[in-house]
């Protein structure tokens, strides 16, 4: 979900904001003269966009990203049995 609402609508409903986005996911775009000024989303929306920006951030952990997709690709994968026997679950 993507809405825009006006500055002074947003101030009205601030303490709504957050039963309303459990309904439909996503984020609200606060503008300001028509312009987004602020978006206001879940909680563990932001953590997950952090996370990931903190991630692709990272040479080192893009570096491993792209080759573990690689590998999967080529079907270089060991079965959940396997790994699931060698950590003893």
């Amino acid at each position: 979900m993507h809405k825009d609402i006006p500055i002074t609508q947003a101030r009205h409903q601030i303490t709504s904001l957050p039963d309303l986005l459990a309904k439909e996911p996503g984020a609200v775009a606060v503008t300001r003269r028509g312009k987004p000024v602020l978006a206001v989303m879940p909680w563990e929306l932001y953590e997950s966009i952090v996370e990931t920006l903190e991630i692709m951030g990272d040479k080192d952990l893009m570096a491993a990203l792209r080759k573990s997709i690689k590998e999967a690709e080529h079907g270089k994968t060991i079965p959940w049995e396997t790994v699931k026997a060698k950590l003893g679950l």
